[in-house]
């Protein structure tokens, strides 16, 4: 396993500075929406990516963690009429990847976005993201989506991955779908959201098996899932990582668990982070370790900072892991 980010860019200079900081390997995307990228835009991304000396692990396919009105390809998960057309769209994106060397794609399959409530103060002062049940308006009227199912929804993911599975397959390119942001009770905003608990996310891993159906492993999202975060997730890593069913980390600690928790940086939240990697290890995960939000802190380059703090974090316990196999060994 490797240091990665999937920050965006705001110029090239991002580039240079993850060179310089030893983040090699990322998941970027080209200039523009996804539903417009041909495959010279790819090939152009991954040679401007490789001439900073960086390593282009992974784009996004068209199907964001926005709420579904701002979706590029909505049809997809409210069973519209372009259903079709858009999976083959997603379908031809996943092999102009395979011809460019992009072993990895990431997803989600998100109706209703990530819900929040208001920020919180963390450490020295830092806003942080959180959720709180109690905080939330649990009678907000449906949206585009409507009132789904749980088997209603199961049933549109079962049609997509149906079809897009074995274009992954066929092509080598890894699919990694993000959990659902945080879990919320059945029928919040009409939705019943099946990729919010374990056993959703166990069911969806089994469902088209393939080595190249799995998840973005999303640390933070699964632990908001979990009435005891702290106890619970290295066994849920277990699960999926000795299936091979995580495709890339988002290594990310919360305060709190299971519809009450505030986001925290990794190592002052209620998860043990260097018991977690160590998890990892175990299962020979062997993709990016990333960070995937951080607080919001003061300065004159909040983000670049916050950031730079979870990176040094992270390649210090990779370092520190390696040099612990190098003496087993």
């Amino acid at each position: 396993m490797y240091l990665g980010t999937q920050v965006a860019a705001r110029d090239d200079d991002d580039y240079r500075v993850w060179a310089q900081l030893g983040v090699k390997h990322i998941s970027a995307d080209p200039p523009g929406p996804p539903s417009s990228w041909t495959l010279e835009d790819l090939e152009r991304h991954r040679d401007h990516v490789e001439s900073f000396g960086l390593v282009l692990d992974m784009v996004q396919l068209p199907l964001p963690s926005k709420p579904i009105e701002q979706a590029s390809y909505p049809d997809i998960l409210l069973a519209g009429p372009e259903r079709d057309r858009q999976i083959d769209a997603v379908s031809q994106m996943i092999e102009n990847c395979a011809k460019v060397g992009i072993p990895a794609v990431k997803y989600n399959l998100n109706l209703i976005g990530i819900p929040r409530t208001e920020l919180e103060r963390g450490r020295g002062g830092s806003l942080n993201e959180a959720f709180r049940w109690e905080k939330t308006n649990r009678d907000a009227a449906p949206g585009l989506a409507g009132v789904l199912s749980e088997d209603e929804n199961w049933e549109r993911i079962d049609y997509f991955l149906e079809r897009v599975v074995p274009v992954a397959e066929s092509n080598r390119v890894r699919l990694a779908c993000h959990p659902h942001d945080p879990y919320t009770p059945p029928g919040y905003k009409g939705v019943t959201r099946v990729l919010g608990t374990v056993e959703g996310l166990k069911k969806f891993v089994l469902m088209r098996e393939s080595a190249y159906h799995g998840l973005n492993f999303c640390q933070g999202s699964i632990g908001e899932m979990l009435d005891n975060p702290r106890e619970e997730i290295d066994d849920i890593i277990r699960w999926f990582g000795s299936r091979d069913k995580i495709f890339n980390v988002h290594f990310r600690n919360i305060r709190g668990g299971k519809l009450s928790f505030m986001e925290t940086f990794p190592e002052e939240g209620d998860m043990d982070m260097v018991r977690s990697l160590r998890v990892y290890q175990e299962v020979g995960y062997r993709y990016m370790v990333m960070p995937d939000h951080v607080p919001r802190i003061d300065g004159r380059d909040p983000t670049g900072v916050a950031f730079a703090f979870c990176y040094g974090y992270i390649a210090a316990l990779l370092e520190a892991f390696g040099a612990d196999t190098a003496k087993l060994a």
